[in-house]
């Protein structure tokens, strides 16, 4: 016999030894699905200021362009609503090494700022002008205004411009750049924000000097709700997906083919379907998270429960357009089965920019809970990531860390929090995705820092292929929790009981 050349041939072998052949290797490719990876720290809260909990830090964004990587996040995070100042983290070597530190000029605990807190990070670059831009809101006592910091590499940022300051209570702010060379809007520059001081009015502002200076607020014509995430076409087409609260409410969308001089056209992308998140965990609103490919085809993501007998639990789902305009039916992401005892939740997309199609590469980072069905006692919270290098036709998962408490997290007024959001960006064909990791508190202190995937994730890496073709949302499908309370993401600005729509239409 030959041994260099022998092999098993499974048609050779006893049926025993074939059964226990094939249970290996759908073993090892569990093991490769389920296996945690390496985590590396980006940041820590340093922060000493007594209003806050320390050490904290939450709700990550990012955005790459070339080989850097910025990701942006609030650090401190205080009780009753934002944070001792907004924190960063930069690569410029495609995630090898990365440099850290805090936003000047916003708060008063950092380089002379003027705001009792900062929150609601969001990240782009603007190639146009060669400008990193971090959106954020200053805090005050009685409203907030929406802030843009800008830096020529990532690493040094100047003192923020305001974007806005008329609104009665800005909230969960936006910001995008048209980055395409070819569209007549090259350059410029979009941020969205909610007034919840007037019923969750969506609000839009557009600079053309590299976020230098930013046009009056334009309150976009039956825009109600929350969280709108405005990505730009290769086009030059701005389109805003966000969580509605007009009407019959859903995941809304509009959009600009002026470069933003005007926003409207205000359509349902779908309904939101939602399973309540157990272990008190602030997750009460199922806002989207959007990108888009290089060849414009708009892809938008949110958890739902649509899926599953008696809105057990939620998955995350995908709507996608070409357009803008017209989109497809709601599918759902198939990182568990829907007989599974899992509830996913908070969840973001992020696109390889340099891919589009058939042969787009799509990355999704979230929370997860093993058993949905958990108490604050029981409850274990992971993070999980699954990607496509097909559209998202097919997919593979990856276990990023499991175990949390949520009992680990610092409080807010709607519960224990990881972040309203979570990010993913790719950078040289790599997808990081930046969450918040939290180990047991000790010496009167949290452990909650910002991670990401040391030296980021490829598809091909790990898993068997997961699809969800042919499914079908679960007929008469309907939410299981009550009516939004608030008009605001903190709990502040409470809606009166006869506005409240049903929860499953928000």
């Amino acid at each position: 016999m030959n041994r260099g050349n022998f092999s098993l041939r499974p048609q050779c072998l006893p049926a025993f030894y074939v059964a226990l052949l094939i249970l290996a290797v759908l073993w090892v490719a569990a093991v490769s699905a389920s296996a945690q990876v390496t985590l590396l720290q980006l940041s820590t809260d340093t922060f000493t200021n007594t209003s806050s909990q320390h050490a904290t830090e939450v709700e990550p964004d990012s955005y790459s362009f070339g080989s850097t990587i910025v990701t942006a996040f609030q650090t401190g995070r205080i009780s009753t609503g934002g944070s001792s100042d907004i924190g960063f983290a930069t690569s410029t070597d495609g995630g090898t090494t990365w440099t850290n530190g805090f936003l000047p000029g916003i708060t008063t605990f950092y380089q002379g700022g003027k705001f009792s807190a900062a929150s609601d990070a969001a990240v782009v670059f603007d190639a146009a002008h060669g400008k990193w831009l971090v959106s954020s809101l200053g805090l005050g006592a009685t409203k907030n205004d929406v802030l843009v910091s800008s830096s020529s590499d990532g690493i040094t940022w100047n003192n923020p411009v305001i974007v806005n300051s008329t609104a009665s209570f800005a909230d969960k702010d936006w910001i995008t750049c048209d980055n395409t060379s070819a569209s007549p809007f090259y350059g410029h520059c979009y941020v969205e924000w909610e007034d919840a001081g007037i019923g969750d009015q969506v609000e839009m502002s557009t600079s053309t000097d590299g976020g230098q200076t930013w046009s009056a607020a334009f309150k976009v014509p039956n825009a109600i709700g929350l969280g709108g995430q405005p990505i730009v076409q290769t086009n030059g087409t701005a389109v805003v997906p966000y969580l509605s609260f007009n009407g019959s409410g859903g995941i809304g969308v509009f959009s600009s083919t002026n470069g933003g001089t005007s926003w409207g056209g205000v359509a349902t992308i779908a309904s939101v379907i939602g399973h309540t998140v157990a272990g008190n965990l602030r997750a009460v609103y199922e806002l989207p998270s959007a990108d888009v490919d290089a060849a414009g085809t708009i892809y938008v993501v949110w958890w739902d429960c649509r899926f599953r007998t008696n809105c057990s639990s939620n998955d995350v789902v995908m709507s996608t357009s070409t357009d803008g305009k017209t989109w497809s039916a709601v599918t759902r992401i198939p990182i568990d089965p829907v007989s599974s005892t899992v509830d996913h939740f908070i969840a973001g997309l992020g696109v390889d920019h340099s891919t589009s199609g058939t042969t787009a590469h799509l990355a999704i980072t979230y929370y997860f809970y093993p058993v949905a069905n958990c108490s604050t006692s029981t409850c274990k919270l992971g993070v999980g990531f699954i990607s496509s290098d097909d559209g998202g036709t097919s997919w593979t998962k990856k276990i990023l860390t499991t175990g949390m408490n949520t009992s680990w997290l610092p409080s807010t007024t709607l519960g224990q929090m990881v972040g309203d959001y979570i990010a993913t960006a790719y950078v040289d064909g790599k997808a990081f995705g930046m969450l918040a990791k939290a180990t047991a508190p000790s010496g009167g202190k949290f452990h909650e820092a910002t991670f990401t995937p040391s030296g980021g994730l490829f598809e091909e890496e790990y898993g068997p292929l997961l699809t969800s073709k042919d499914e079908q949302p679960v007929p008469n499908a309907h939410s299981d929790h009550g009516p939004r309370q608030f008009y605001d993401s903190e709990g502040r600005i409470p809606i009166p009981s006869r506005q409240n729509p049903p929860r499953e239409q928000d």
